[in-house]
């Protein structure tokens, strides 16, 4: 399925925490046709390829493994960046069908920031060995966007979860991700601090998700903020001659 990567129509980001078989299914969906390097000014590895599915073409960026959004290291503030700056067409977030409680943290996390996502529940013939039942339909409606089952090591399900990729891309299926009710007080903070931070920000996208970042005590996030940092991201990302998704898959910014 891998294509060169010089052109293309959608950016698709796969995420997900380590050994859930997610560079499995990068492997598979990119065959041959990859790159990797690092992300400029980091130690994190990228790795990026192409592939057609219907006649659009895909490039495909896998994030770092990691099990967490909160920038604690490079892996994560890279993961987290691109996530919330270069806004990628769709998220495809890896799970393993056998340690689904402990993936759902990171799957939580994505869907603070993204509507466009779609959960891949992976290593379902591990799932199924180990007498494992998991229900993606309650799954899906739990979650407010579509999991899908698969083996990526086999190939088994990914087709389906290429129609469902497409589909939440152009709107075909609408999505409602769950979201963190918040305390009363708590939401009156944040409703405070989104119009600072757009302010100081202007353009930046999800500043709810950055008020609860900050709330939270979130210190790299803040200095981004205060050095000016997140405002020089939002601007890039509405430059008119290219989306910052497609720039970052291309230099890694």
């Amino acid at each position: 399925m891998g294509i060169k990567m010089q052109h293309f129509d959608r950016v698709v980001a796969l995420a997900g925490n380590p050994n859930t078989g997610k560079s499995t299914l990068f492997n598979a969906l990119t065959g041959l046709k990859q790159h990797t390097g690092n992300w400029p000014g980091k130690t994190v590895r990228r790795a990026e390829g192409g592939f057609v599915f219907n006649g659009v073409r895909y490039k495909l960026v896998d994030l770092p493994g990691i099990y967490s959004l909160l920038s604690a290291s490079q892996d994560e503030e890279v993961a987290r960046n691109f996530l919330l700056f270069g806004q990628p067409d769709c998220t495809i977030i890896v799970v393993d069908a056998t340690a689904l409680e402990r993936n759902l943290n990171l799957v939580l996390q994505v869907l603070e920031i993204t509507d466009k996502a779609v959960v891949a529940v992976n290593l379902m013939d591990e799932a199924r060995r180990k007498g494992i039942e998991v229900d993606t339909r309650a799954l899906s409606r739990d979650l407010g966007v579509p999991a899908v089952p698969i083996v990526a090591r086999t190939g088994e399900g990914i087709m389906t979860l290429l129609t469902t990729m497409a589909d939440v891309i152009e709107g075909r299926v609408p999505t409602q991700p769950l979201r963190v009710q918040l305390a009363p007080q708590v939401q009156q903070a944040v409703e405070s601090l989104v119009p600072l931070i757009q302010q100081l920000a202007p353009g930046v996208p999800n500043a709810r998700w950055i008020a609860i970042r900050l709330l939270d005590g979130d210190a790299r996030l803040e200095e981004a903020l205060r050095s000016g940092e997140l405002a020089e991201l939002a601007a890039a990302q509405r430059a008119p001659d290219v989306r910052l998704s497609r720039k970052m898959a291309v230099v890694g910014q």
